[in-house]
């Protein structure tokens, strides 16, 4: 209707409001007026000005069920996960009988692995509907979550026989034929779901991906197009054929594509976006960060651009500018979860770790299904040595987001340094089955076989490895490390050379190659084979740190010294070399050379906790009690909780007369952190020692002498005194006497064991 009225209509215009103003007033009228306006973006495809209109008619009547499903299934189409169920909740409790809604709710409970939030849900519609497809369906959504498939597929089959045109329940049935190894039928049941829903696109991206998956690319390719032409409005057909094109490893066309399908979605943020998640995907951060870099300046108000961004930014450690766009999300919505899980990263990064607690905690208080919240809490947990915490954290992130397979192998970094290989070899299927096409979780399982001597097994995996990632060294690596640990040097030796002839500045490859010849007492030739690949890849810093260390095992020190120096100019940021390095010179007999370069480590490398235990260390064999614990102390501000720093200071606490209490606390906190440890053993018992508890003492000194025998170590004299020391308290001359003479036996010089038994012969 045109604005502008004509003079002789005022009149009549100027009296419409008076007539009508009961009416617009109503709210039972507007709320009524917005819930049909929804429906009109709703069919028009224009699914967030729908979500507008609909939550427009909540607003005005909280209790108006129909607005709350409607919105519930706009959210479920956005993929706005947490705010359908919150939506789809509200709808059943205020109409318990919409059937629709109690469906998709339990189907979204079981897509987040929460299957006994679901059961209420699915008994409603056992009892209510039970013969309605929906409820077949999301029960045999449950059982295929449970692993179950011959009743998920008995459920389906009824779906289909309910309802035999509802080509989603086709769909379904072939999802769940592919699981139990029935491909044949799988793609009959895609093409009847493609035949009686043309348009559904999740079916002709379904049947396209099948076609992919059996490597049939004609009939993929065919496929995607035709899918393309169903909907050329719709960004997802753009994203699978991008994929298939990547898959057939031609990705210059795939940029190409989505060059121009950039210019086809001017207005639409999933496709405008395209193009920087490829970049993404394929591990191009610059391009990707660049990308999204002229998208922020485009589209400055599109959240999920920004938040994009953010990340991005992140990750190439831009944590500034990241801060500041982030703080803006913040300011306008302090409850914006992911904003928050964005500055539990930062804090993360700059070495914030307790910041970065609160916030990821704050975050998952405002959304408990955040599975990226999760994650990142799980690394910040682990951060704090608070392992149990991280353990916990990681496994919620992995059953919320099976896709987060980093989740999944920072889990198997702990199992493997646990050394629980049942576990590792458990968390190596679930990254095969959210990547089935990447190496990792073959060569995760294929660690986990090696470790319990299935080597069989081991090199099938790895083997498979090869196949999806023809080009990756890390196969080969892994073959050699296979090899080598059955001392089969010469198959090792090969293998590892396979590994750099596929990329030569691998470090992996060369660095088993030279532990291979170092085994088999061949220090020049594992100098050799680094200064051959070095002469492939001159500016590699890893390599030059592989050298000085083959120099330092040979004990020319002045060579790995001129080594490390390189490898440090290559890459100032290269920890390892920095340590080594000042190892070097300390073994050169430079004591103060070794601290200057730690200290000068630390001043460039603030956040990185090794340096300052280093140092407290060499402090320490100096008797530098001081500098030993300012070095200590300064790590702990670091990293509240690290055990090995909370091990050493209160040692040295210990040894100056320090409080007492405090150290005590602190050999605690280290003792909870390094279980195995028996220096935490020690100190702890030394701590009880002082308290006065002496049996408390005994004990952890006698843990300690265990642990150590256990890992196969040297009998420490140290560890023997302080459990005389204690048995004498305790009024057991005999046992002390037993521990000083073998105190003295392991270390005839030790000055104080010796003073301690004559005192007690005397």
């Amino acid at each position: 209707m045109s604005r502008f009225v004509s003079p002789r209509f005022l009149a009549v215009a100027l009296l419409i409001p008076v007539i009508f103003t009961g009416c617009t007033r109503d709210p039972n009228v507007r709320k009524q007026r917005f819930l049909e306006s929804g429906n009109r973006y709703r069919d028009q495809g224009k699914l967030r000005e729908a979500a507008i209109q609909y939550a427009n008619a909540v607003q005005i009547d909280p209790r108006f069920a129909e607005a709350h499903y409607q919105l519930g299934e706009t959210y479920l189409k956005l993929k706005d996960y947490n705010r359908a169920y919150a939506e789809l909740s509200r709808t059943v409790d205020l109409a318990p009988d919409n059937y629709t809604a109690q469906a998709d709710l339990a189907n979204l409970l079981i897509s987040a692995r929460q299957l006994k939030q679901a059961q209420p849900h699915l008994d409603v519609l056992h009892e209510k509907q039970a013969d309605s497809a929906d409820t077949h369906l999301a029960w045999a959504n449950l059982y295929a979550a449970q692993g179950n498939l011959d009743l998920a597929l008995q459920e389906t089959q009824k779906a289909v026989a309910a309802e035999p045109n509802r080509a989603e329940s086709y769909l379904n049935l072939a999802m769940l034929q592919l699981r139990a190894n029935q491909p044949d039928q799988a793609e009959t049941s895609l093409k009847k779901s493609v035949d009686l829903a043309p348009k559904l696109m999740a079916a002709q991206l379904a049947l396209g991906g099948f076609y992919q998956g059996r490597n049939q690319f004609a009939e993929a390719e065919q496929q995607f197009k035709h899918a393309l032409e169903v909907d050329p409005k719709d960004p997802a057909p753009y994203a699978a054929y991008v994929r298939l094109l990547v898959q057939e490893n031609k990705k210059p066309e795939a940029e190409a594509f989505l060059k121009q399908a950039k210019t086809d979605f001017p207005d639409n943020s999933e496709g405008y976006r395209l193009l920087g998640d490829f970049y993404f995907a394929e591990g191009d951060l610059d391009k990707a960060t660049d990308e999204y870099g002229s998208l922020h300046k485009d589209h400055p108000k599109d959240l999920q651009v920004t938040k994009n961004y953010v990340q991005l930014l992140i990750l190439k450690n831009r944590l500034d500018e990241a801060g500041k766009l982030n703080d803006g999300i913040l300011k306008t919505n302090s409850h914006e979860a992911d904003a928050l899980v964005f500055r539990g990263e930062i804090q993360l990064r700059n070495g914030d770790i307790n910041g970065s607690v609160d916030s990821l905690q704050q975050a998952i208080r405002n959304d408990s299904n955040n599975g990226v919240a999760h994650y990142q809490l799980g690394l910040a947990y682990a951060a704090q040595n608070n392992q149990a915490e991280a353990e916990a954290e990681l496994r919620q992130a992995v059953t919320l987001r099976p896709d987060i397979t980093d989740a999944d192998r920072s889990l198997a970094a702990m199992e493997l340094q646990q050394g629980d290989f049942d576990g590792l070899a458990q968390t190596a299927e679930e990254i095969i089955r959210s990547a089935p096409n990447l190496p990792d979780g073959y060569l995760t399982r294929a660690t986990a076989e090696m470790n319990t001597k299935k080597y069989s097994a081991a090199e099938q995996d790895m083997r498979k490895a090869s196949e999806v990632a023809p080009a990756s060294p890390a196969p080969y690596v892994a073959m050699g490390n296979l090899h080598q640990v059955q001392k089969q040097y010469a198959v090792a030796i090969k293998f590892y050379q396979q590994a750099l002839d596929h990329d030569p500045a691998s470090t992996e490859g060369l660095q088993g190659l030279m532990n291979t010849y170092l085994a088999e007492k061949q220090t020049d030739q594992a100098i050799a084979a680094a200064k051959a690949q070095i002469a492939k890849s001159p500016n590699s810093s890893g390599f030059y740190d592989l050298l000085g260390s083959a120099f330092f095992e040979k004990k020319n020190f002045a060579e790995a010294d001129t080594a490390f120096h390189k490898s440090v100019e290559l890459d100032k940021n290269n920890s390892d070399a920095l340590m080594k390095l000042a190892q070097t010179q300390a073994a050169e007999g430079s004591a103060s050379q070794a601290l200057a370069t730690y200290q000068q480590s630390i001043k460039d490398h603030p956040k990185e906790i090794s340096f300052y235990l280093l140092a407290g260390m060499m402090y320490e064999s100096q008797g530098n009690w001081d500098q030993a614990k300012n070095m200590y102390q300064q790590a702990l501000n670091v990293q509240p909780n690290n055990p090995l720093a909370s091990n050493n200071l209160a040692y040295v606490m210990l040894q100056q007369g320090g409080n007492v209490d405090v150290a005590l606390a602190m050999a605690q906190t280290a003792r909870r952190g390094m279980p195995d440890s028996p220096n935490a053993a020690d100190t702890l018992g030394w701590a009880y020692y002082q308290k006065g508890v002496y049996q408390s003492a005994i004990d952890m000194f006698q843990e300690s002498l265990r642990l150590n025998e256990k890992k196969g170590g040297a009998e420490d004299a140290t560890v023997h005194y302080h459990l005389a020391l204690a048995y004498e308290k305790a009024n057991q001359p005999t046992l002390a006497r037993q521990q000083l003479e073998r105190a003295l036996k392991i270390n005839p010089n030790n000055g104080d064991a010796k003073k301690a038994l004559s005192e007690l012969r005397g």
